[in-house]
């Protein structure tokens, strides 16, 4: 039986005050890059949705380096999502008593980090382990 250890660690954020589509423009540009590297991103970006993703990637990182004891340096962003969540309505009153409805949107961000270091010793040992390793000749080797 081949148990598989967690590797990507997540965080996060539901109910964030803010439209998915304004999340999405600023998590496009941090998917894949390394942890250091978003940071610094995330500080020089100039949008809101920028502090509230920050946090989040600040989390997972302390997630990782808590529950795997992972360096800050071998981490990179190997998810980052961001879902629509419910929307807030309230009723904004207007003149001759009607009412206009204000509709304030939410999303749900994932961020999930992956240790490269772990990846590494992770597919050698898998390498070592296996059916076909060079102990037994390979897949041509005879018992």
């Amino acid at each position: 039986m081949i148990t598989k250890k967690k590797t990507e660690i997540y965080a996060l954020g539901q109910h964030i005050s803010m439209s998915a589509h304004k999340a999405r423009r600023v998590i496009d540009q941090i998917r894949g890059r390394s942890y250091e590297e978003t940071l610094m991103i995330l500080e020089l970006m100039p949008y809101r949705a920028c502090y509230s993703i920050f946090k989040l990637v600040y989390s997972a990182a302390a997630n990782a380096s808590y529950n795997m004891g992972s360096q800050e340096t071998n981490l990179i962003i190997s998810k980052a999502e961001v879902n629509e969540g419910t929307t807030v309505k309230k009723l904004r009153p207007r003149a001759r008593g009607r009412s206009f409805p204000i509709k304030r949107p939410t999303c749900h961000i994932t961020i999930g980090v992956k240790d490269i270091s772990l990846d590494e010793n992770e597919y050698m040992t898998m390498i070592n382990e296996s059916v076909y390793n060079k102990s037994r000749g390979g897949i041509w080797g005879k018992k």
